[in-house]
């Protein structure tokens, strides 16, 4: 379970002070797919770093399974994403001396994991079709299959909780359709908890919740 709780973030830009986030609550249960739909600079971005522990709101509460997690240490709370958050960004963020499989192991660096990571990065990578990208560097793949490696990556720890920011902006139509499968593997047979953000609505119809977000205000659709 995910309860925001009256969260509020501004920047002050050129002296004047902006909302990012305006006095967003809401509540997203375990193995759920919640979209937030939204055009650029409505504050999106800014909730999922609020959300995922990145970034600390001016007030509010983000509470995950029961823990405030804007009252924790920094030393608690990257242990705490590290073990239960996964993120996935506008922009793959490779690390161009790593090959695609070592990318996708990256985040295992940081943490206790399993002698099967591996063999899993190894299956992540067919899941994305891509077995044949193992040893290959970023600068040897095109924009869409670097995407691909970094969705990957978001899954090799196992996550409970996936925050994808616009995770097939750069996508393919089939692509698309292959990563969205992937997502509901995921949410399915191991009750991933999902926030997808996005402006694609086609995408969001897919989701089983929506809201909709604009001038750092958050409101649901009803299907």
């Amino acid at each position: 379970m995910i309860e925001v709780r009256h969260i509020i973030k501004s920047y002050t830009i050129d002296g004047q002070t902006l909302k990012a986030v305006d006095g967003v609550s809401f509540s997203i249960k375990k193995g759920e797919v919640l979209s937030i739909i939204g055009h650029s600079g409505s504050g999106k971005t800014t909730l999922l770093s609020l959300i995922g522990g990145l970034t600390r709101p001016d007030s509010g509460e983000v509470v995950i399974d029961g823990t405030n997690i804007w009252a924790m240490g920094d030393n608690s709370l990257s242990e705490f994403r590290n073990r239960k958050i996964s993120f996935i960004y506008q922009f793959a963020s490779l690390i161009p001396t790593l090959t695609a499989l070592e990318n996708i192991m990256l985040p295992t660096a940081f943490g206790h994991y399993g002698a099967d990571t591996e063999q899993y990065a190894r299956e992540l990578l067919g899941l994305m079709g891509l077995e044949n990208k193992t040893n290959s560097y970023p600068s040897h793949l095109s924009g869409g299959q670097q995407r691909r490696i970094a969705i990957a990556r978001a899954f090799i720890n196992r996550p409970e909780i996936v925050l994808a920011d616009e995770p097939t902006g750069d996508l393919d139509e089939d692509t698309e359709e292959e990563v969205i499968r992937l997502f509901t593997s995921m949410n399915q047979d191991q009750q991933v908890t999902f926030i997808i953000v996005t402006h694609n609505r086609d995408i969001a119809a897919k989701t089983q919740r929506q809201l909709t977000m604009s001038n750092g205000v958050v409101s649901e659709l009803v299907k």
